[in-house]
């Protein structure tokens, strides 16, 4: 009976089935002795076994999943079967490439019957001969001079049809092969090398070429793999973020069913409170209704006596009003207060803002990530900033310094970009605000404007927020769009998302977000901005200063 494997590469052998399907993603050739990690990815045993070797963690090449004991690698039968039937077909085309060619062969001219193959053909003779027909080649001295070349069918191709004579030459102005009559004739002022030397240097030339292209191929399959890592590890990331969403989500939630709960809860007590008034008010109403059916009563037999005297003894006493209630302006209240609804309200608010604080830390914590090291381009900066020797800071100073006016420089906003500029991918740095009173932060594109007045906005590259004066804090947008900040920043986060055209402002400190420029469309390098502003009269005299990123608890 047929094994399932053999089976299977069978079944295989006749199903769409590509080289990169078997193809071992260390080696990048087909599988040979596949064995398969606890991850599931697969890899020849020896470049497994080197691969291990020569690191000291032993993990995925793949995925990057780390084990704490190095596995027992074994090989992997089914795997291997698809292998070895892919190799084996490919041999068979291979093969069958071969008869192809085979089947083309070039006869000896000479032979009358039973043309046997050539194994020369002589541009001398113009003729191809088989081994017998070739003898005289090798013992007649006049033959010997003959020039001989693997047997071809085109051998006229090899002729110079002008002058009937060997093609030898390769000429380098024509890009033509030549023979030695040409070279004294049309062909005289052209420079000319014999074949072999032209087909040395062409060979050398595409084997050059071969190593290129396979140094691409290899570097195209390196992008492959680098891509398919960054989607798995992307997966990760998006799948984390949704459970923290979800997480986030399904806490307000809660914060807000809870909430409804209590102001029902609340609902429910007046409501039990005031049927329990109406019950006590209802009771004492029929007590006052039983006193005057009696008083009643009392007035209805005094009215009807004849005994003058009793009507007269009792009259004092039933004269005066019963002892009852006012009950005009006594109600139930049956509706819910403002205040109340009021309470219940401004209590979820402030529930919510301490599950949007804990949000804005888990937010930085996850931006940290991308923190990136900032040192200030002191070609960039304007002739009256100074900047510290690391690079970490810039203050105004009093002094214009003689500095050249390179394109590149601010000459007239108190500006100075960062070194580093990004076109692509995530970047986050921190900036020291503390005891300034004016100031502007954010990115600058690379072709925004540096020479004179500059309109601040990102329709002319620039994405930024500032403090204008004591506690006012704008985004520059087109308009400007106000900010309200519960308390002065010390410390402000930057951070870009080039793909997502996103740049956001966060309070380190308070762990809050200040602002966020979403849809934009980047199109070139994006670099830090910082501008301390004029300093006066003693004020606004600290520099700006490019901290080094701390977890947010720090």
């Amino acid at each position: 009976m047929m094994s399932l494997c053999s089976t299977l590469a069978m079944g295989l052998s006749n199903s769409v089935l590509s080289e990169e399907d078997l193809q071992c993603s260390i080696c990048l050739d087909v599988f040979t002795d596949p064995v398969t990690t606890p991850c599931g990815h697969n890899f020849c045993m020896v470049c497994l076994k080197e691969c291990w070797d020569s690191s000291s963690l032993c993990q995925c090449p793949d995925c990057k999943e780390e084990f704490s004991k190095r596995p027992e690698m074994h090989v992997n039968a089914f795997i291997s079967a698809m292998a070895a039937q892919f190799k084996k077909s490919f041999q068979v085309e291979s093969n069958s490439t071969a008869d192809l060619l085979l089947s083309k062969m070039v006869l000896c001219d000479s032979c009358t019957e039973n043309k046997q193959e050539a194994l020369r053909s002589c541009l001398d003779c113009g003729v191809s001969y088989c081994h017998p027909h070739l003898l005289p080649h090798s013992t007649t001295a006049k033959l010997r001079k003959h020039k001989l070349i693997d047997p071809v069918e085109n051998l006229e191709d090899y002729i110079c049809q002008k002058h009937e004579r060997p093609l030898e030459l390769f000429c380098r102005d024509d890009q033509k092969y030549v023979c030695q009559f040409c070279t004294e004739g049309d062909h005289i002022t052209h420079t000319t090398v014999p074949i072999e030397t032209e087909i040395k240097e062409k060979k050398t030339e595409l084997r050059e070429m071969q190593a290129n292209v396979q140094i691409m191929i290899k570097e195209r399959m390196n992008k492959i793999y680098e891509l398919k890592n960054s989607v798995e590890l992307n997966q990760k990331t998006t799948e984390k973020e949704k459970a923290d969403s979800m997480e986030v989500f399904s806490s307000l939630v809660r914060c807000i069913e809870r909430s409804q709960a209590e102001l029902l809860q609340v609902l429910e007590e007046k409501q039990e409170a005031a049927e329990r008034q109406a019950e006590e008010f209802i009771k004492e109403l029929q007590q006052e209704i039983t006193e005057l059916k009696r008083r009643d009563t009392e007035l209805e037999q005094l009215s009807h006596t004849e005994d003058h005297i009793h009507l007269l003894q009792m009259y004092p006493s039933l004269c005066s009003p019963p002892h009852t209630k006012d009950w005009t302006d006594i109600t139930i209240n049956t509706h819910l207060s403002v205040e109340t609804l009021r309470r219940a309200l401004s209590q979820l608010q402030e529930t919510l803002r301490e599950e949007m604080e804990e949000l804005g830390e888990t937010e930085l914590k996850r931006i940290q990530q991308f923190a990136v090291d900032v040192t200030l381009d002191p070609d960039t900066a304007h002739p009256d900033l100074f900047l510290s020797d690391n690079g970490k800071q810039v203050t105004y100073g009093d002094i214009r310094q003689n500095l050249p006016d390179n394109p590149e420089r601010f000459d007239h906003s108190l500006s100075v970009l960062g070194k580093e500029g990004f076109s692509s991918g995530r970047f986050y740095y921190e900036v020291q605000v503390r005891r300034k009173t004016k100031w502007v932060l954010g990115v600058a594109g690379n072709t925004s404007k540096r020479k004179g007045d500059i309109i601040i906005s990102p329709e002319d590259g620039y994405w930024t927020v500032c403090q204008r004066k004591k506690n006012e804090y704008e985004a520059l947008e087109s308009p400007c769009v106000s900010l309200s900040l519960k308390q002065a920043p010390q410390k402000v986060g930057v951070f870009v998302d080039y793909e997502e055209g996103l740049v956001s402002f966060y309070d380190i400190e308070a762990r809050s977000h200040i602002y966020s420029f979403t849809g934009q469309s980047f199109t070139e390098k994006l670099y830090p901005l910082f501008t301390p502003c004029l300093s006066t009269g003693g004020k606004n005299t600290a520099p700006l200063i490019i901290c080094p990123v701390n977890d947010v608890r720090s």
